[in-house]
C-alpha cells in the first residue's frame, strides 16, 4: 500500500470517527483498521543510524 493510499484511509477514518456530520459505520471502521494495520507488519522496518 502506498503513502497516498495509507493517508486517504487515514483521513477516512479520521471522518468516521470524529465527524459529528458523518454516520458512524462501525464496520468500514474495523475494515479500515484491519487495511492500515496490515502493510504494517508486511512493511520492513526503517533503517536507523546508531
Amino acid at each position: 500500500m502506498s503513502d497516498t493510499e495509507i493517508a486517504r484511509k487515514l483521513a477516512e477514518l479520521d471522518r468516521l470517527l470524529n465527524d459529528p456530520e458523518t454516520r458512524m459505520d462501525a464496520g468500514r471502521v474495523w475494515i479500515l483498521a484491519q487495511e492500515l494495520k496490515a502493510p504494517s507488519a508486511a512493511r520492513p522496518a526503517p533503517h536507523r543510524a546508531g
